[in-house]
């Protein structure tokens, strides 16, 4: 058993993230199976929803990082600048073409209103409201300070 922690305190800055990801999205498939009584596995790799995991990887990531190297190392920064861009792309790049694929199905499926043949519906939940990427990156700074130590 020591040597399980031991390989999980070597590789944390994989294992952390990847597991505040996976718990994150199985949280999502399973809110959405007691809400909706379906179940949908697209949940547990698909994007949106409350919170955003993609936040929370990120700063669980550079939270250790600032603990373990310092606030004032390069990496520390760099990891910052890095959960910021992908923070500002999840509420604001990818939220537009989610708000975008739901006008154009609602287009496409207008009768008479487009010739355009589409096989299947673009997804629309692609990206977060500014409220899912602050409580994704609250748990992500949370469990990044449990871990980082």
């Amino acid at each position: 058993m020591g040597r399980v922690f031991e390989v999980m305190m070597q590789y944390k800055y994989f294992i952390v993230p990847f597991g505040v990801w996976f718990f994150i999205q199985l949280f999502k498939l399973i809110y959405d199976l007691v809400t909706t009584k379906q179940f949908n596995f697209k949940r547990i790799l698909g994007a949106g929803g409350m919170p955003s995991s993609h936040s929370a990887v990120v700063t669980s990531l550079s939270t250790m990082i600032g603990i373990s190297e310092g606030i004032t190392s390069p990496i520390f920064a760099l990891s910052v600048i890095f959960a910021f861009i992908v923070m500002y792309d999840a509420a604001g790049v990818r939220r537009a073409a989610g708000k975008q694929a739901k006008i154009l199905n609602e287009i496409v499926n207008t009768p008479g209103l487009s010739g355009v043949q589409v096989t299947g519906k673009l997804q629309e939940a692609l990206g977060h409201t500014p409220i899912q990427v602050f409580v994704g990156a609250i748990i992500g700074i949370i469990v990044g300070f449990v871990f980082g130590g």
